[in-house]
């Protein structure tokens, strides 16, 4: 038995990792799509997106979630002449054909019957594994989705390998695991065994904002903004990071009810007047399918709606479809003092319609720029969250934009676990695991969390970092 690892290894996007069995005969977790400056061994990157590896061993495709970094190489996979399902848990299989019709759409070709051909063959080859149960792949091999609390249908990897003459071992991987207090969707529960953990650490080195604090500075961002008539711009990706903002921005308005009075003499009249405007048509599907499977929300989440709340769908927010009504709704921001919160991908500010408002606004002290997920080395949304603070500069579409606006970082909101969670979700694990494998994330990320897992774990267990 070997691990391959095809993606996230030297960061945090492209996540493709091939668990290999005997005769060679392998499953793999995962196909997502390079972002900014990061790449595979084998040379595959945010320019070079075909598969460069053998695709005939493999058995099965299984999907953690439906990130575009670890499922945007999908159809290049199925280009490539893989012919076997694609495993993931019901909600996944419900959402993913929208994150690769638009990743089509915008990377591939505008052709719609080409778009369908790939959706249609997509759809067959789906199987949607429920959680908790397991799911034969083939002789020897069976595998399990347990919760990951990441987005909406998120999971984990527990795969049980049946050894010649030894007893079964089990690898597990973790996907992308959420931090417990994340809105809308239960905490993830750690596996009652794994033999192999190979563990993402995107946040391995630092500590989330609680829930309490971030909320604040949300609330603080939007009533600078009440104050100036101002916009809080917010990069973010269009399922999971969106649907949590609008349900807490669904809780700031109803603390601001009749009577209420909101902090820095922020009356309920004033909240009233702030427009949210959810800019994004795929994030606008995406929340209509999270309100379509609302069965898979938390317990506070459902409270709300037994409580006659909307917590996706409130009264002061605005859904724009249109190209030439989002430009429209840039320039009347920009020009007006209308007091707006603009929720719009891409979450790295690396293309879509968020980057026309950066354009438009970055340049005026009377905006905010909110980073409320990951940036990567080599986005936009790395300078803008690196130099912004001191007055720098970043570069769109290959012209030089001053930063002039306010530039916040609130960490809590990340649908990541924070190193505090990682460690909770290992030492979780009755026995601890043999050998522990970090993935997704930075250097010095999975340095820091190696050397906290191993001062936790001992000597009994072997924390690694593929190609450090």
């Amino acid at each position: 038995m070997e691990i391959r690892h095809h993606g996230a290894v030297d960061g945090v996007t492209g996540s493709c990792h091939e668990l290999v069995l005997a005769a060679g005969r392998s499953l793999l977790v995962d196909c997502g799509l390079f972002q900014g400056g990061e790449a595979a061994a084998g040379g595959a990157s945010a320019e070079r997106l075909g598969i460069d590896f053998p695709v005939d061993p493999i058995e099965a495709l299984v999907v953690t979630h439906v990130h575009i970094d670890h499922v945007g190489r999908l159809p290049y996979l199925l280009a490539a002449g893989y012919r076997g399902p694609v495993l993931c848990s019901p909600a996944s299989a419900e959402l993913l054909p929208l994150v690769l019709e638009d990743a089509l759409k915008v990377g591939v070709t505008r052709n719609a019957r080409l778009i369908e051909q790939v959706l249609a063959l997509l759809r067959r080859r789906t199987v949607a594994v429920p959680y908790g149960v397991w799911h034969p792949v083939s002789e020897g091999l069976r595998i399990r989705l347990q919760r990951a609390g990441h987005i909406l249908g998120s999971a984990y990897v527990e795969c049980a390998v049946a050894a010649d003459g030894g007893p079964e071992q089990r690898v597990v991987f973790s996907g992308d695991l959420g931090a417990p207090n994340t809105p809308l969707l239960p905490a993830p529960q750690s596996p009652e065994r794994a033999d192999v953990l190979v563990l993402e650490s995107t946040y391995g080195d630092r500590r989330h904002e609680d829930r309490a604090t971030r909320v604040a500075r949300l609330r603080g961002a939007v009533e600078h903004a009440l104050r100036d008539g101002g916009t809080v711009l917010i990069p973010a990706f269009s399922i999971g990071r969106t649907q949590e903002l609008l349900y807490e921005l669904e809780g700031l308005f109803h603390d601001h009810g009749p009577g209420a009075q909101g902090r820095a003499g922020q009356p309920r009249q004033a909240w009233q007047g702030l427009q949210v405007v959810l800019d994004s048509p795929l994030a606008a599907d995406f929340t209509a399918g999270y309100r379509r499977l609302r069965r898979y929300w938390d317990d506070e989440a459902r409270g709300r709606l037994v409580a006659g709340r909307h917590p996706l769908a409130f009264e002061q927010l605005v859904t724009v479809e249109h190209h030439g009504d989002h430009l429209r709704m840039v320039d009347y921001l920009a020009r007006s003092h209308q007091p707006a919160a603009v929720i719009a991908a891409s979450g790295m500010c690396a293309g879509g319609r968020i980057v026309n408002y950066l354009k438009a606004m970055l340049g005026d002290p009377r905006h905010d720029i909110l980073f409320v997920g990951y940036q990567a080395v080599g986005t936009p949304g790395r300078d803008i969250q690196r130099y912004g603070p001191h007055g720098g500069y970043v570069v769109l579409d290959g012209e030089r934009y001053d930063i002039r606006a306010q530039v916040h970082t609130i960490g809590g909101y990340s649908a990541h676990a924070d190193q505090h969670d990682l460690i909770d979700f290992v030492v979780g694990i009755p026995t601890p695991p043999r050998e522990i494998r970090l993935v997704h994330g930075e250097a010095q990320a999975k340095a820091a969390l190696a050397v906290e897992l191993r001062g936790r774990l001992g000597p009994g267990t072997r924390v690694q970092v593929p190609g450090g």
